[in-house]
């Protein structure tokens, strides 16, 4: 997008923009966070009639907060506070004026250190106006055109809205506060790169990104996979070149995946077109097609990967995007047609690889996906695209729990099946610093075990022998090699992280995810004869361990808890609070915001599914409300058995609690 300044005529060159356009709401959290990774700055808009909400607190704190990315704000809909509410001029001010303060205090609560933004109408980094109706302006744009906000106010009252789009239109603030305010990709890269990155800034490419080098090393990320419905959903990459220049002919290496792709066009997004580019240099964002891959993925030029393996594991990659958010809302899908399963696997993994947030698994027994979002409309939204090309039949939504300890267990000693391989294992639950560097993505599988080993002993206190011999990490659990001098460890690693992983994904009370575990075995004897080290042999043993280890370990079902922000008007906030109370939630704050009254409180997840309904007949549709993922907490003891039996009914497993007997066969005895 080009823009010619008209307060400079005289310049040759037009300004260029790339823009990564996102929606706000917390179903969209993830494609926010990836476009702010591409991004520089941030045009925030908040709504004049809601204000501040939930999720543009979250937003703030993504945009400026966690990527870096320096803010201007944009109010909207304030043709809705004239037309609407009928407010003076007098109150609209008011409340404009209230929104610009509140943003500003959120903004200086999350900038980085050293840093003095900030939002200040005076200044010309706030525009107000109305996307609807297509007008807007800045300070300087009123003084410049001899308009006072009073104007706005006589034109709405003659119905001659034209003349507003016509005299301010609105791409003009917009334009400038950009120009003015926002940093150029050369500017950005020598602040935004050392938090972004967790390589050697002294290194040559270091060197380049911290200065946006179109001629250093080829360094990029990809933030977005559009996948075409006009085009049979084919996929189209998305990303940025953070350091040399991209060429139509590069194969670029994924560090992620470790593998090396050809690209077959390179480009930019015209839309959702690609206008193909020869070359895309450091600062910019691209388009490229020729491959599938998931969004996050750091890339380099598939010519520098070093010759020695070990040094392509240790190439950094950017820092992990954090999401403000968990997958805690599931439903099933399965195709009408059979015949159809491995299709619907292949359409919905292409899905989820363009959107990280959400995930699913394939239930065996069942035969169903099970598909888990962050909440009911992002999983309509997906399994609206899937049936676009695979028809598909859809369960309720389900609520996602985790299953979590909260002791250290005994050791247990168990046999395999065929008594030849034996295993001491006990299992704890995780420090509250390591489970935050799991959640954050700082602690990964594929990390090198020296960076993360050191991240583990300086910030969680890990002892360095403990932290270098972890063996896999694995949706907030780790499993963690505590024994000396084992023989024959690497012919059954693959086969005990798998059987891990088997067990965290559908832990021993309901078959929910277990969380915030970490599992230490501290002895280990393998035959010598791999005939008897199979996978289903040293299966049963691992399996049978983590499990009875778990029921030591004061295991319980812990649900996810949402925050929930409801503005509503005075006199029905009664209603609000009683609504929340019926459904087990809690109220926190009740904030007097003018004619409107904020609710602010949390509430399990359980009890979302229908509320809207609920606050709308209560406030005749006139409340607004938003929520945020606030974490997991323990199911109160007076539900705990009746939700887990419930879940283990729902999912075809024994009603009964779980207990040692399905495992004392496995328990070793020395004879």
């Amino acid at each position: 997008m080009a823009f010619n300044d008209p307060r400079k005529p005289d310049e040759p060159e037009p300004y260029i923009f790339q823009l990564n356009d996102t929606p706000g709401h917390i179903s969209f959290t993830g494609e926010v966070s990836r476009a702010l990774r591409g991004s520089d700055g941030a045009i925030i808009l908040v709504d004049a009639l809601e204000g501040i909400m939930t999720q543009t607190e979250t937003n703030i704190r993504l945009a400026v907060g966690e990527e870096y990315c320096k803010p201007v704000l944009f109010i909207n809909k304030v043709d809705r506070l004239i037309s609407e509410l009928k407010l003076s001029p007098k109150d609209t001010y008011a409340k404009i004026d209230k929104i610009t303060n509140e943003v500003n205090e959120l903004i200086k609560k999350v900038r980085p250190d050293g840093s003095d933004w900030g939002i200040d109408f005076a200044k010309n980094s706030v525009a107000v106006g109305s996307a609807k109706h297509g007008w807007g302006f800045t300070y300087e744009i009123l003084k410049e055109k001899g308009y006072t906000p009073i104007t706005v106010f006589e034109k709405y009252t003659e119905g001659d809205i034209a003349w507003l789009r016509e005299n301010l239109p609105l791409d003009e603030p917009m334009l400038r506060m950009v120009v003015d305010h926002l940093p150029n990709p050369i500017e950005a890269s020598k602040y935004r790169i050392q938090h972004l990155w967790g390589g050697d800034m002294d290194s040559e490419l270091g060197q380049a990104l911290a200065k946006s080098d179109p001629n250093g090393p080829l360094y990029g990320m990809i933030t977005k996979l559009f996948l075409d419905p006009k085009r049979n959903y084919q996929a189209t990459l998305i990303g940025r070149v953070f350091s040399g220049t991209f060429d139509q002919t590069d194969s670029i290496y994924l560090l992620g995946s470790r593998t090396a792709n050809r690209v077959k066009r390179l480009g930019v997004m015209e839309i959702t077109d690609i206008l193909d580019i020869p070359k895309v240099p450091a600062g910019n964002l691209f388009a490229l097609y020729g491959f599938i891959c998931p969004s996050g993925e750091t890339f380099i030029n598939a010519q520098d990967i070093p010759k020695n393996k070990d040094e392509v594991s240790s190439i950094p990659s950017f820092e992990k995007i954090h999401y403000a958010c968990k997958a805690v809302v599931s439903r099933s899908i399965k195709p009408k047609d059979p015949h159809d399963l491995a299709k619907l696997g292949e359409v919905v993994g292409k899905w989820l690889q363009a959107d990280p947030t959400a995930e699913f698994r394939l239930n065996k027994e069942s035969m169903e996906y099970i598909l888990s979002g962050i909440d009911p409309l992002q999983i309509e939204i997906l399994t609206k695209r899937i049936d676009n090309q695979v028809k598909i039949e859809i369960g309720e939504p389900i609520i996602v729990y985790r299953e979590k300890i909260t002791k250290k267990s005994k050791e247990f000693h168990t046999k395999s099946t065929n008594t030849h391989n034996r295993l001491l294992l006990y299992i704890e639950p995780l420090d509250e610093k390591t489970e935050e560097l799991l959640d954050e993505g700082r602690i990964t599988d594929l990390q090198n075990e020296k960076e993360r080993a050191q991240i583990l002993r300086e910030e969680a206190g890990w002892e360095t022998k403990e932290a270098r011999r972890i063996v896999d990490v694995y949706k907030g659990n780790l499993l963690v090699n505590g024994a000396s001098g084992l023989q024959r460890f690497d012919r059954i690693k693959n086969d005990l992280i798998s059987s891990f992983r088997n067990w965290v994904e559908e832990c021993i009370l309901a078959k929910e995810p277990a969380l915030g575990i970490k599992a230490v075995f501290t002895d280990l004897v393998i035959h010598e004869d791999p005939r008897h080290t199979q996978f289903a042999q040293t299966a049963s043993m691992s399996y049978s361990a983590l499990s009875l280890a778990m029921l030591n370990a004061e295991p319980h079902i812990f649900e996810p808890i949402q925050k929930i922000d409801v503005k509503t008007p005075e006199g029905t906030e009664g209603g609000v609070n009683a609504i929340i109370n019926k459904h087990r939630g809690r109220i926190n704050n009740v904030i007097p915001e003018g004619e409107y009254v904020r609710v602010q409180g949390q509430i399990p997840a359980a009890e979302i599914i229908g509320i809207a309904d609920e606050i709308r007949s209560s406030t005749q549709g006139r409340a607004f409300f938003g929520y945020e993922f606030k974490g997991f907490e323990k199911v109160p003891p007076s539900l705990e058995e009746e939700v887990i039996l419930d879940i283990r009914k729902r999912k075809g497993m024994p009603e009964e609690m779980a207990s040692t007997k399905s495992w004392d066969r496995f328990i070793y005895k020395r004879t």
